[in-house]
Order: C-alpha cells, then sequence, then structure tokens
C-alpha cells in the first residue's frame, strides 16, 4: 500500500511538472495582449449604437416617427445594465443609442475599456433580446439585433456634460427633421425623396414653421421623451411592502405595510444642457461618488 502511494505521488509529481512547463512554454502569447487601461482619474463613458436599425425598425414596423415600444424597450435594457454594473453613475439615451458614465474613481476590471465595453454591449444586446416580446407583443423579433460600442475617456466634469448636452442636442436636432419629414410623407403624400427635397437647407425656425402652418403641430408640445431623451438616474425610493407578523401575545399572523428604502435606476425626461439638472443632482459629479 505504501508503495502504491509513493508511485501515485511520483505521477502526481511528474503530471504537475509537465503541466508547469508546458505552461511556461505557451504563456508567451499573453504577450501579445494590449495594454488597454484606462487613465485613472477620467470619466468613461461607454456608448452603443444599434448596428444597422434603420433596416431594423422597418423590418419590424417600428411606428414613424417614433416608436414608443422600441425607445422603452431601449431604456428597459439600459436600467438592466446600470443594475448589473453599479459603477454607472448616469446613462443618456436617445433612438438606437446609449450612453454609460462610469464613476471617475472605478476600478472595476481593472479599468480594461475591453471588459468596460463588452460587459456593457453583451449584456444590453441580450436584455433586448430577452425583453423584446414585453414591449412588441404582436411583433415576432425577426433575427437578433446587434449593437456596437465605443469608449471616450473625459477627463474634467465639464467635458463630460459637454458630452451629454452634445447627444441631447443630437436628440432634439434628429427628432425635429424626423418629425416633419414622416408628417410630409405620412399626411402630405410626398415620397421619401421629395420629403428630403423639401426639407434640404431648412433651420430649426424652418421646420417648426411648417409642423404649426401645415400641420398644426406645436413642436415643443411633443413629447419630453421624443424631444429631451432618456436620462437613467440612481435615486432612492421608498417602498411600501405588505409583511406578514405575529405580534405579541397574538395567536395569528396580521398584515403590516412596511416602508422600506431601496436605490433604483428611474428614468427622466428633461433638459440636461442648462444647470438645472446638475445643481438637482450634484450626487453625480461628485468626487467621492
Amino acid at each position: 500500500m505504501l508503495g502504491w502511494c509513493r508511485a501515485a505521488s511520483a505521477i502526481s509529481a511528474g503530471c504537475v511538472r509537465r503541466l508547469s512547463m508546458a505552461k511556461s512554454k505557451f504563456e508567451y502569447v499573453r504577450d501579445f495582449e494590449a495594454d488597454d487601461t484606462c487613465l485613472p482619474n477620467c470619466w468613461i463613458v461607454v456608448r452603443l449604437d444599434g448596428r444597422n436599425f434603420h433596416r431594423f425598425s422597418e423590418q419590424h414596423e417600428f411606428k414613424k416617427p417614433n416608436d414608443d415600444r422600441a425607445l422603452n424597450l431601449m431604456t428597459k435594457c439600459a436600467q438592466t445594465v446600470m443594475q448589473e454594473l453599479e459603477d454607472i453613475a448616469i446613462a443618456y439615451g436617445q433612438s438606437d443609442e446609449y450612453s454609460f458614465v462610469f464613476k471617475k474613481k472605478s476600478r472595476w476590471f481593472k479599468r480594461r475599456a475591453s471588459k468596460f465595453m463588452t460587459h456593457v454591449v453583451s449584456q444590453f444586446a441580450s436584455s433586448y433580446v430577452f425583453y423584446w416580446k414585453d414591449y412588441f407583443k404582436d411583433q415576432q423579433l425577426l433575427y437578433p439585433p446587434g449593437f456596437d460600442g465605443r469608449i471616450v475617456l473625459y477627463p474634467s466634469n465639464q467635458n463630460l456634460k459637454d458630452y451629454l448636452s452634445w447627444r441631447q442636442a443630437d436628440c432634439h436636432i434628429n427628432n425635429l427633421y424626423n418629425t416633419v419629414f414622416w408628417m410630409l410623407v405620412q399626411r402630405s403624400g410626398l415620397t421619401p425623396v421629395q420629403a428630403q427635397d423639401r426639407l434640404q437647407g431648412t433651420l430649426a425656425g424652418d421646420k417648426n414653421e411648417i409642423l404649426f402652418s401645415e400641420f398644426n403641430i406645436n413642436y415643443n408640445n411633443e413629447p419630453l421623451m421624443y424631444r429631451k431623451g432618456t436620462v437613467l438616474i440612481w435615486q432612492k425610493i421608498n417602498e411600501v411592502m405588505t409583511k406578514k407578523i405575529k405580534l405579541p401575545k397574538e395567536m395569528e399572523e396580521k398584515e403590516v405595510e412596511v416602508t422600506r428604502t431601496r436605490t433604483k435606476v428611474v428614468p427622466l425626461h428633461c433638459d440636461i444642457i442648462g444647470d438645472q439638472f446638475w445643481e438637482e443632482y450634484p450626487e453625480i459629479l461628485a468626487e467621492d461618488s
């Protein structure tokens, strides 16, 4: 018995030596990995966009110019991403894109850019498929959607605010154009090419005038979600829950209401270009956030 144990020990030691040698022989390939560590003390922004979503929206019969189902599904996916990756301080979305802002001091995955991007995009894409049926009840998902991502670092709070302002300004410009364009197509009977020619060279004031004079639409009365996009922030919410408890000297359990405070991802449709939003939620840019 003792001899068998020594033989087994020798075989085991031999395997370990061979594995160690194999590891030493092949692990040089790790040197080919690029160092993609994000600079310290910078806001890390991961922006994802739908891949070829113009075709995707047509084949899945999205309503034009805005489809509440699609916009709310995007927001649900973004909320899921934030709940899974809690180092995200704020997110902003419009149309088929969402930007996720990681905290300046985040040490998540040692600040490796590839980890940030792949986790955000994969979580978002899988959520889009998973929750599709909750928003498009009568529309079958014909094929898997695709999303691409990029990472940009912003060293100062003002840089970050300007970035988010840029995305919200882009939302306004695109939505105003699309609103007029589809009114011309759907209600005036123009072809897409004719509508495009009609709007070529027009300014914002011209587009507002077309909407008001020809379609009796005041653009300022359009839903904020269309005009401003969606901002996602963390907020403490008081939730009232019913709980069964057994009181002293009582034989049976009784249902009582209990208030609990939870931190949840809350969607807002508001202006983030001015100072009011940042004054109302200073914790987003706080150094110790």
